[in-house]
């Protein structure tokens, strides 16, 4: 897509609610509470947001958060399906929405009582409509029991071990590191609380071969973003990080979470088919990326994404964990907000929130010198993936 350099996407603001397992308050208003300070971050009042983008599963009507937060006019407003496959649909309908001067000026944002309202591991997401698509397609496993997010993903990190060897450990040696990150981070709920290997190793079995400690949290909160053009992010005292390029996609084989009929179930191939684009659009290559937020719903999905993005070889991505690439001082820390496993699940948006914070310098487990950072959406469904840049980077 052509785009002017005026009309580039920037992110400008970020906010967010203290993450909890009991918020106390609506969806609606953590939803408010976290737009009203990103935008009081970018500097920019309500009243200039003209676009607003969130998650199909979000609550909160556009025109709520809209008008609570003192807007005008939305002239530009959609929202992205696929559960925390839409944690970067947000930012490529912004990029695209200010690229073609459709808006100026787009409010991003998801808020959500994931632990003490709907709980989506427990099963009870599915209560929908018998003929909503996605119950249609989980009616071929509901009836064996086959029912739940850690189920699924047990399936395709199973066959990732028979396939490349990895093992139980290895996926522990991920939950201790984005422990240890969360245990440094007063913002995660894990605080203070960093886990070694054993005791991943001797935490219950939730779904063979997933652990308590393999899984993500159930959390109450919520993220927000202010996204605008860079020719309105210069008029701003504020550090701008870049949209330096960011993509959907979707496979004849994607499934929500349930990836089962696929050529090779030990990967998520939409990030394969995504990375090429990636780099070819931000003119970078893997080596230039120094920090990354990975999808962390359960830690094998990060294995396949280390791959996919060059970081190691198909199959190596085991030894790559293992030799401490992805850990506080590796090669490409990972997740350094503690991800979802330590910090809090938001779907994904804070770990958005993190990559902002690393390249404007301001993370309490900052990377010396970042400058370019990859983050992912949901593993093991449509889903998506962006570049950030230092605006002047």
């Amino acid at each position: 897509m052509s785009r002017t350099t005026d009309r580039q996407a920037v992110i400008v603001g970020i906010g967010a609610t203290e993450f909890s397992k009991d918020s106390g308050r609506t969806e609606l208003r953590l939803a408010c509470e976290a737009s009203r300070s990103a935008l009081e971050d970018a500097g920019i009042p309500g009243a200039e947001v003209d676009g607003v983008s969130t998650f199909s599963m979000d609550n909160n009507f556009e025109i709520d958060v809209h008008r609570q937060v003192g807007g005008h006019e939305l002239r530009f407003f959609s929202r992205t399906e696929y559960g925390g496959g839409a944690a970067l649909g947000p930012f490529h309908h912004a990029y695209c929405a200010l690229a073609a001067g459709q808006c100026q000026t787009v409010l991003i944002y998801r808020g959500m009582n994931e632990r003490s309202g709907l709980r989506f591991g427990g099963g009870q997401i599915m209560n929908m409509n018998a003929l909503n698509p996605d119950m249609i397609h989980f009616s071929h496993y509901f009836p064996s029991g086959f029912m739940t997010p850690a189920s699924w993903i047990a399936m395709t990190a199973r066959r990732y071990m028979h396939e490349y060897g990895a093992t139980s450990e290895d996926f522990g040696r991920i939950a201790v590191s984005m422990r240890d990150f969360a245990s440094t981070n007063p913002a995660a709920f894990y605080y203070e609380r960093p886990i070694t290997l054993d005791d991943h190793q001797n935490s219950r079995m939730i779904a063979d071969p997933l652990r308590l400690f393999d899984c993500c949290q159930e959390s109450d909160g919520a993220v927000a973003f202010v996204v605008t053009t860079a020719e309105r992010a210069r008029d701003l005292d504020v550090d701008g990080v870049r949209i330096a390029a960011v993509r959907q996609c979707a496979l004849p084989s994607s499934r929500q979470v349930t990836p089962f009929y696929g050529d090779d179930i030990a990967r998520f191939p939409e990030f394969d088919a995504m990375a090429g684009d990636l780099y070819e659009t931000a003119g970078l290559q893997p080596d230039d990326i120094d920090v990354a937020c990975l999808y962390d719903h359960f830690t094998p999905s990060i294995l396949p994404q280390l791959e996919a993005f060059g970081f190691c070889k198909t199959g190596e991505a085991a030894d790559f964990v293992r030799d401490g690439h992805i850990s506080r001082g590796g090669r490409i820390p990972v997740n350094t907000n503690g991800g979802q496993i330590g910090e809090a699940y938001i779907h994904g948006l804070n770990g958005v929130a993190e990559i902002v914070r690393q390249l404007r310098g301001t993370s309490v487990n900052q990377v010396a010198g970042a400058d370019h950072a990859l983050v992912t959406a949901g593993a093991g469904v449509p889903t998506g993936a962006a570049i950030l840049s230092r605006m002047e980077a």
